[in-house]
């Protein structure tokens, strides 16, 4: 480096430590002046001179420029992050990632998705890197709630001096900014930034916060937009139970995993008796009605880790996860008594009775893939319709260790 640019860019250096520049952007302008005073090194000192003083007195503007083009970057980087996925939960940790990647010195930052009236715990991050950790439940009168109803932002510089925290535990310290994520003028959410001590935030962390959270309310949106067409296309529009295209790829799954794991599983094909009289008598509406008190019973009755779905018309499937014949009889006996409980009146003032048949297969017994299960139970429950109506028949062809089970209707 030639000796003039050598003290030019030295004297650059003590003016602005002179002048109270902070490190970071002391180091950045003269970066700043060496590469134009490079670019000009081969006229005179006075010139390199003359342009690193310009350089020095448009240093706030300079400064905001490289602000400027930050914020941008973080946009655009926010963009490509938010918009890789539309399964809700990733869209919530990737803001509160961006959050915590553009906002230095933050603690921590959570979401809470606000739907009826009501916020519901969506992501978290602190600062040392644990996630979706719930420190706390939104008080009614809190801050969270405030900006849920109110629309608004919300900056509070120290939580032990706020009206909206005199009622918090005393351990909450710091300042925090509550920000609403709002579609038009619809809030999907509230996001939450906290620092351990008291201060407020500037004008360009709002910024980036601001910028954060309409992107974040956008994806936030499409990610509730693709679970609800997701949802149904996979559900049965009466009932609300999964329909045959989530049945047959659940039994895929579970096949894969019983293969994996070394264990058995169940399906059971049911069908309700004498349902055909109660539309043929009654009508569909009623008929209907019949159908969603059955299903959504049955629905209430079987453990969170099996599967219930509606096969068409009055049929159902039930998959019965790492279960054998006896865990099965269990179930249908259950199910079967569960029927003689039924509530319902008819127009005519007549009560429900009504029964169901069904058949049983055994994962690998009677079949080793899901079509072939399917067919094994529905072949079951044709016996059990024909031959033994009201009753659970277990499908046939039983081998191996279970074959003394007996295979007549229960």
């Amino acid at each position: 480096m030639d000796e003039d640019r050598k003290k030019i860019l030295a004297d650059a250096r003590l003016i602005l430590e002179e002048l109270g520049e902070p490190p970071e952007e002391r180091e950045y302008l003269s970066k700043l002046i060496d590469i134009l005073t490079a670019s000009i090194e081969k006229h005179s000192p006075d010139q390199m001179e003359e342009l690193a003083q310009r350089v020095i007195d448009n240093r706030a503007l300079l400064g905001h420029l490289k602000q400027l083009t930050d914020e941008l970057d973080a946009l655009k980087e926010l963009s490509i992050n938010l918009t890789s996925s539309l399964d809700l939960p990733d869209v919530l940790d990737a803001v509160t990632r961006e959050a915590m990647r553009l906002i230095k010195n933050a603690h921590d930052t959570n979401i809470f998705l606000y739907k009826n009236q009501k916020l519901i715990f969506g992501a978290a991050l602190d600062a040392d890197g644990t996630r979706n950790k719930a420190y706390a439940t939104p008080r009614p009168g809190g801050l969270t709630y405030t900006v849920a109803r109110q629309g608004e932002m919300v900056i509070v510089e120290d939580i032990r001096n706020h009206p909206l925290f005199a009622n918090a535990p005393k351990e909450w310290a710091g300042s925090i900014v509550s920000i609403p994520l709002k579609v038009s003028d619809m809030v999907v959410g509230v996001m939450n930034m906290a620092r351990v001590k008291p201060g407020g935030f500037s004008s360009s962390e709002l910024r980036l916060l601001s910028l954060l959270s309409d992107q974040a309310a956008v994806a936030i949106s499409n990610a509730n937009l693709h679970q609800l067409i997701s949802h149904q296309a996979y559900s049965d529009t009466l009932t609300g139970l999964p329909n045959r295209r989530a049945l047959d790829e659940r039994l895929e799954e579970e096949v894969q995993s019983a293969r994996r794991n070394n264990y058995s599983f169940a399906v059971v094909m049911m069908d309700l008796d004498g349902f055909k009289t109660i539309n043929d008598t009654y009508g569909h509406p009623v008929g209907d009605d019949v159908l969603r008190l059955v299903f959504n019973q049955m629905s209430r009755g079987v453990r969170n880790t099996d599967f219930l779905a509606r096969y068409g018309g009055d049929e159902l499937t039930l998959i019965l996860t790492q279960s054998d014949i006896s865990s099965a009889r269990i179930v249908t006996e259950k199910i079967t008594e569960g029927m003689k409980r039924l509530n319902f009146t008819f127009p005519d003032k007549r009560k429900l009775k009504l029964g169901i048949s069904g058949g049983i297969a055994i994962y690998p017994v009677h079949a080793r893939n899901g079509p072939d299960l399917l067919r094994a139970a529905d072949t079951a429950l044709y016996q059990a319709k024909k031959y033994y109506r009201g009753t659970f028949q277990i499908a046939r062809g039983i081998t191996g260790p279970i074959s003394k089970h007996d295979n007549e209707g229960g």
